[in-house]
């Protein structure tokens, strides 16, 4: 059986069932996994939060739970998305289908573990889905790591959140307010535009905390062109590594938002 150490149930939604994966105790924190699926750093980094004092929601979204990452493997989930009715990948004014049941899982997530909210995080296609999330008062920590969609297809979609503008009101009210988002990515990764970062801090000013790790050529951390994942498969777990410091903060923010003195 994948995944040992989690718990395993199913949540239903409007007809749609799928698989959560649970661990920890305390406040809640909903982890979208990212492409191709739920892989073993993926798994890791799940572990991490749930032994930082966290009771982790890890939804089965795709793929095959803890199968290892590679670029066959991961183009085949890309497809897949690609044609499924619930990720809409090329969409810069919407949010994907799959985020309404995401919500309703948060929602859900927040009933259980009360406090003030429940945190998410979402990775590369899954990676604005927090801010889709941040929409339902249920989110109190959302964090954005290398945000991938709508893929950056022409100028207009580089710049884009993946969001309507009517969630996007929402989301902008709710930073205003203090329900400030956390966003990360490397600076070559082609996949999460810098212009997207741009839009994220005008659209919400000192509500958008951003976390920019130097992948150029030749950086200090001879942190290679082709990063992309902040905190799974390109976590070099060493202390003063930019990539183990993004790791503590999000530990932080979620602390912050979720477990106030």
């Amino acid at each position: 059986m994948p995944l040992p150490d989690f718990d395993r149930e199913p949540f239903s939604d409007d007809g749609v069932t799928r698989d959560v994966y649970l661990r920890g105790e305390g406040p809640g924190v909903v982890v979208m996994h990212e492409i191709p699926g739920i892989t073993p750093e993926v798994a890791r980094f799940a572990r991490i939060v749930s032994d930082a004092g966290f009771r982790v929601y890890l939804p089965h979204l795709f793929g095959t739970p803890e199968k290892p990452l590679s670029a066959g493997y991961a183009a085949g989930q890309i497809l897949r998305a690609c044609i499924s009715r619930e990720f809409w990948v090329l969409a810069s004014g919407q949010s994907s289908p799959v985020t309404d049941w995401l919500r309703s899982l948060a929602r859900k997530a927040h009933a259980e573990c009360g406090g003030p909210g429940v945190g998410a995080i979402g990775m590369c296609l899954t990676g604005n889905f927090a801010l889709s999330l941040m929409v339902d008062d249920a989110i109190a920590a959302p964090v954005l790591s290398q945000p991938s969609l709508p893929f950056p297809i022409g100028a207009r979609r580089r710049a884009a959140l993946h969001l309507s503008d009517a969630d996007l009101k929402v989301v902008r009210e709710r930073a205003a307010k203090g329900c400030s988002v956390l966003g990360m990515r490397f600076t070559s990764d082609p996949a999460v535009p810098g212009e997207r970062f741009e839009t994220l801090r005008r659209e919400l000013g000192d509500g958008f905390e951003s976390i920019e790790i130097d992948s150029s050529r030749g950086n200090p951390h001879g942190i290679p062109r082709t990063a992309h994942s902040v905190v799974t498969t390109d976590l070099v777990d060493e202390a003063g590594h930019p990539t183990r410091q993004a790791l503590d903060r999000v530990l932080g923010f979620f602390r912050e938002r979720l477990q106030p003195a």
